[in-house]
């Protein structure tokens, strides 16, 4: 710990780890603000929580994806998160509810283990491209926190994500084609992804460690298609 931070002796990033893997949720990058720079943040401890294998059977068994009211993911992770924050005296922050939002891309190309990609999209150092955050616990004190990786799992990959899609939705050179996006997942040959998820992103070496569901790509596939 560097001097003049304030510690935390009662929080442990293996208490936030798993509390977090206790409601289907992963730890997908930490930082200390004082020395990361995070956007609106001063000082403490910031946790940024994410899914992966275990979230969309956990959504799927609660009641907001139950009840047929819109925004069941959202819905869920505020309750869950704000739960956590409560048990374990942290501030809750969310991708969703704004404007304005929260910073969650500069919070997370600050936590050493999330980049951008050849594509332009964030791409992170366990699920790829699958990301997916669901929210952050700021906790005001400091605590010891993992070595982060500072080093893009893009570095020596030949970028699949830059070629793999039929239209050029994403490149390398605009990035991300909404309108060219949107137009082929009205097609037939859109399905595939319409229903289990961006080829491109699927392409990323790293994304299948995300054990993404095919039901979790298609519920966000289609609402990003209606919108």
């Amino acid at each position: 710990m560097e001097p003049g931070s304030a510690l935390s002796p009662s929080m442990t990033y293996a208490n936030v780890e798993r509390a977090a893997t206790q409601v289907g949720l992963i730890v997908m990058g930490a930082q200390h603000p004082r020395v990361s720079g995070a956007k609106q943040l001063d000082g403490g401890t910031l946790i940024l929580l994410g899914t992966a294998g275990a979230f969309w059977p956990t959504l799927a068994a609660s009641p907001e994806w139950k009840d047929g009211q819109p925004d069941p993911v959202d819905r869920w992770s505020k309750r869950v998160i704000g739960k956590l924050a409560q048990d374990l005296s942290a501030a809750a922050h969310y991708p969703f509810g704004g404007p304005p939002y929260a910073p969650f891309i500069d919070w997370a190309l600050n936590s050493g283990r999330t980049f951008s990609s050849p594509v332009g999209a964030l791409v992170h150092d366990t699920v790829g491209m699958m990301i997916s955050f669901r929210g952050a616990l700021h906790f005001t004190g400091e605590f010891t926190i993992p070595h982060n990786l500072q080093e893009s799992p893009c570095i020596e990959c030949p970028a699949p994500c830059a070629t793999t899609c039929p239209v050029e939705a994403l490149n390398t050179h605009s990035f991300y084609d909404v309108a060219a996006c949107k137009g082929y997942l009205g097609t037939e040959a859109g399905q595939d992804c319409l229903n289990d998820g961006c080829i491109a992103r699927r392409a990323c070496p790293v994304s299948a460690s995300a054990e993404r569901q095919p039901e979790q790509s298609a519920h966000h596939m289609n609402a990003f298609f209606r919108s």
